[in-house]
């Protein structure tokens, strides 16, 4: 892409650069757009860099981008924050460090759950000791504390969707009973944490980690509920789906390990019902765009097994 191709970013984007890290865009790098839209360019003075813009009605962007640069300071594989958040319009606009390459680490079994969880612990154990304000609320894939009338939190886009008051018995049934029972969990202890732990958000150089991505994704959840969700979701590439139950069940296992606590009974039982949420929330948007299966089918496989160990 040639130095041309700067003329595709938009004119206030090129001031805000010249504004915010002293030199204007001369070439853009890649673009991609889903929960923010992402640039990578490059400054005039030679720097590569992403430059991420997205709304945020809530405020959430400021306490997601200190988790992010905490992250970074203690030394966890992501990109580091190179300005602080930006309101321009109704939108938040942050530079942080290009991190290009490394590789996804695509397995489903028990070693890919237990490599995954080990940074999964290492990244908890820096973000539950900060002390930022609660970024509310929390993504919709984890967010079962809700106050909308449904089992679903509210979401203009799938409620007016065709069979959106008719799911399926079976998937209602079982997001009643994980939503009870971790709605029986909400005075425990609260931290920060990555609440999108997939595998197409981590990228490795072998066994090493090399960067964690989507730190937009940040919630504030119980300790158990956090590396519950991330067990069942842990698998998910492209299309995302609900890891084997006995990966889950490693995942967990190495998590406590690495974090040199064992989880309580009732905190497990947290977990466990945790590890349906990202699932239950994916399932039921299969049904609702019409795409296959492949979250709902694995989360009816195992709903009954998982929601045993929850005690739901």
């Amino acid at each position: 892409m040639s130095s041309e191709d700067a003329g595709h970013i938009e004119p206030w984007l090129q001031d805000w650069c010249k504004r915010e890290l002293g030199a204007a865009p001369v070439e853009q790098l890649l673009a991609a757009s889903l929960m923010s839209d992402v640039k990578a360019v490059r400054l005039g003075d030679g720097r590569e860099i992403v430059i991420k813009t997205r709304p945020d009605p809530t405020g959430r962007v400021a306490t997601c981008l200190a988790v992010q640069r905490a992250a970074a300071a203690a030394g966890l594989p992501c990109a580091r924050p190179l300005t602080e958040v930006s309101s321009v319009g109704d939108l938040a606009v942050h530079a942080e460090q290009w991190r290009p390459g490394g590789e996804i680490a695509r397995g489903t079994d028990v070693a890919a759950a237990e490599l995954s969880a080990r940074l999964y612990a290492a990244v908890i154990a820096v973000t539950s000791r900060l002390g930022s304000p609660p970024p509310l609320p929390n993504p919709e894939w984890v967010r079962w504390d809700h106050d909308g009338l449904g089992h679903w939190p509210p979401n203009d886009l799938h409620d007016h969707r065709p069979g959106a008051d008719s799911l399926r018995p079976d998937l209602v049934a079982v997001a009643a009973r994980t939503r009870k029972r971790l709605l029986a969990a909400a005075s425990m202890p609260h931290v920060l944490g990555h609440a999108d732990w997939e595998a197409q958000n981590l990228r490795w150089t072998g066994s090493t980690p090399y960067v964690v991505h989507d730190w937009d994704s940040v919630a504030w959840l119980p300790e158990s509920a956090l590396v519950g969700a991330a067990s069942g979701a842990f698998a998910s590439v492209e299309t995302p789906t609900l890891a084997p139950l006995e990966s889950s069940e490693v995942f967990l296992e190495a998590y406590q390990e690495e974090r040199g606590f064992a989880l309580t009974r009732d905190e497990l039982e947290v977990a466990w019902a945790a590890s349906l949420w990202p699932a239950l929330h994916n399932g039921r948007a299969e049904i609702l765009w019409t795409h296959p299966h492949v979250a709902l089918t694995a989360l009816l496989e195992q709903a009954d097994a998982r929601l045993e160990r929850a005690a739901a």
